[in-house]
C-alpha cells in the first residue's frame, strides 16, 4: 500500500470510477460502531474538510466515519453497497485530518451478492491484505482480482476513523443485451463507466465531475479552467463506458454565468482496445462530431439530429472549451455498439 499526494496518485485512481460514491448511489449498510462519525460520510465525492473549532454531542466533528476507542477485544469494519456491480482495480483509504485518532492498519474485503445485502453466510474474499495507516494520508492499494462484486467491506484495526474510502473500478455492464435492445443511453455516464482520460487545464475542479449525475449544485461541481492567456483553446478527452453510435449530445453550462465557454466543438474516435500513449496528439486530428455551438450561461444545450456529423461507433471524444471556461455537465445519448 503506497502513501502518496493526489498528484503522484497511482493510474488506476484517474482511469477508473470511483464505485464507492456516494452520488453515484453507494451506501453504506452497516457499521460495527460509528459514534463520532457516521460511517457515510466516508463516500462522499468532495475531498474531506476540517473544521478547527465544529463540535456535536457527541465531540469532535470530523468528515468521515469514526469509531469511538475501543476498550474491549476485536476491531471495527464497515459495509458499503457499491453503486453497481464491478470489477475493482484499486483504491484508496485515505485518513485525511485523522492525526491522533486513525487506525494503524486496515483491509478490505469484497463479495458478490446481486440479490441484495449480505447476510451472515455472505462469502467475503480479502482483496486487500492487511496494511498499515498513517495521519492524514491517502493510502493506496492494487487489486488483482478479476471478479465482480457488489459489496466491499472494510476493516480498520482496531478503531479511528477514516476521511473517505474510494474502490475505483469499471462498472459491470450487459453491453451484448443492452445493445440488442437498441435502446439510447448515456454512454459517457460515470455509472456506465465513462471517464475523463486527459485535460488540458483543470484549475478550478475535477474534469471527471462532468459525468456525473444530476445538475451540478454549483459553480465548483462542473470542469472550469484557469483563464487561457494565450492561443488556442482548453480540451478534455472522455472515454466513453463502451463504444456507441452518437444520436443526441447535451452540454450544461448549470451555473456558469461569467465564465461559460464562448463556443464548444466535439471531436470523437474509436480506438480499438487499449488506448495508446499518443492519444493526446492524435486527439487533435479526429473527425468533427460536433462543429463548434455557441454557448450560454447557465444553460442546457442540446443538439441532435443534423448537428451531429459524424456516424458510425466511437470509444473517445474530444471536447474543445473555446477558448476556456466551465463546464457542469456533458451527456452522450447514443446506442451501444454490439461487443
Amino acid at each position: 500500500m503506497s502513501h502518496s499526494s493526489s498528484d503522484t496518485a497511482p493510474d488506476f485512481t484517474r482511469r477508473f470510477v470511483n464505485l464507492a460514491d456516494e452520488r453515484l448511489g453507494a451506501v453504506a449498510i452497516f457499521a460495527t460502531d460509528d459514534f463520532f462519525a457516521d460511517k457515510q460520510r466516508m463516500l462522499q465525492s468532495a475531498p474531506a474538510i476540517f473544521y478547527p473549532d465544529k463540535y456535536d454531542d457527541n465531540g469532535k466533528w470530523m468528515d468521515g466515519w469514526e469509531s469511538r476507542r475501543k476498550r474491549v477485544e476485536g476491531h471495527d469494519y464497515a459495509i458499503v453497497r457499491l453503486a453497481t456491480s464491478g470489477r475493482i482495480y484499486g483504491v484508496d483509504i485515505d485518513t485525511s485530518h485523522f492525526t491522533g485518532n486513525f487506525p494503524p492498519a486496515a483491509s478490505l474485503e469484497g463479495c458478490f451478492c446481486p440479490a441484495g445485502d449480505p447476510d451472515e453466510n455472505a462469502d467475503w474474499t480479502e482483496i486487500v491484505a492487511p496494511q498499515g495507516l498513517g495521519a492524514s494520508a491517502h493510502h493506496y492499494a492494487e487489486v488483482t482480482s478479476s471478479a465482480i462484486y457488489t459489496h466491499v467491506r472494510l476493516h480498520i484495526y482496531p478503531d479511528g476513523g477514516i476521511a473517505r474510502l474510494r474502490v475505483y473500478g469499471r462498472p459491470n455492464r450487459d453491453w451484448t443485451e443492452m445493445a440488442a435492445k437498441g435502446e439510447q443511453v448515456d454512454l459517457a455516464a460515470m455509472i456506465n463507466g465513462g471517464i475523463a482520460v486527459a485535460w488540458s487545464d483543470a484549475h478550478y475542479g475535477n474534469p471527471n465531475v462532468v459525468l456525473a449525475p444530476g445538475r451540478g449544485v454549483n459553480m465548483g461541481d462542473g470542469w472550469e479552467t484557469s483563464r487561457r492567456r494565450e492561443p488556442g483553446n482548453e480540451w478534455l478527452i472522455i472515454e466513453l463506458g463502451h463504444p456507441g453510435e452518437i444520436e443526441k449530445i447535451v452540454i450544461d453550462t448549470c451555473h456558469f454565468k461569467g465564465n461559460f465557454p464562448d463556443r464548444v466543438s466535439i471531436q470523437g474516435t474509436y480506438v480499438d482496445g487499449e488506448k495508446d500513449k499518443s492519444i493526446i496528439a492524435r486527439s487533435m486530428f479526429w473527425q468533427t462530431i460536433l462543429p463548434e455551438q455557441k454557448m450560454q450561461a447557465d444553460r442546457i444545450h442540446e443538439f441532435g439530429g443534423a448537428a451531429i456529423t459524424a456516424r458510425g461507433p466511437v470509444s473517445h471524444l474530444r471536447i474543445n472549451s473555446i477558448p476556456d471556461g466551465g463546464i457542469s455537465r456533458i451527456r452522450i445519448l447514443g446506442k451501444p455498439a454490439k461487443p
